[in-house]
């Protein structure tokens, strides 16, 4: 959960501000996941903090919906030009992909739990 917050808060997702009069916040929870070494071991423990989508309603709460994901059909496409052409391949895990996402709305979250500032 530490690390979730580090990141949330290193890439400026968020800022703590009180709630405006006549907006309404959304809640967030925490969603934890066990990630496990091919012999069956704990690897580590993993904490993402999401949103309570459902408590969000169309044309009041957001505009529209957009998930990068990627085809492997479009990797192998990728792959293969970078053979062809004697390109340079780097790869890299982006945890927070999400978060670069530019929104038109503001958005106001509930404070995650046990992070909540008071006052």
């Amino acid at each position: 959960m530490d690390d979730e917050i580090s990141a949330i808060e290193k890439t400026d997702t968020w800022e703590l501000t009180p709630l405006p009069e006549g907006k309404k916040s959304i809640g967030v929870k925490w969603v934890y996941k066990t990630k496990y070494k091919p012999n069956g071991d704990v690897d580590r423990l993993k904490a993402r903090l999401v949103v309570k989508g459902y408590k969000q309603k169309l044309e009041i709460n957001y505009f529209e919906v957009f998930a990068p994901v990627v085809r492997l059909d479009t990797i192998r496409l990728i792959i293969t030009l970078a053979i062809q052409r004697g390109w340079k391949i780097h790869q890299m895990d982006v945890k927070s992909a999400f978060l670069n996402g530019i929104l038109d709305e503001e958005v106001y979250l509930d404070q995650p739990e046990g992070y909540v500032n008071k006052g």
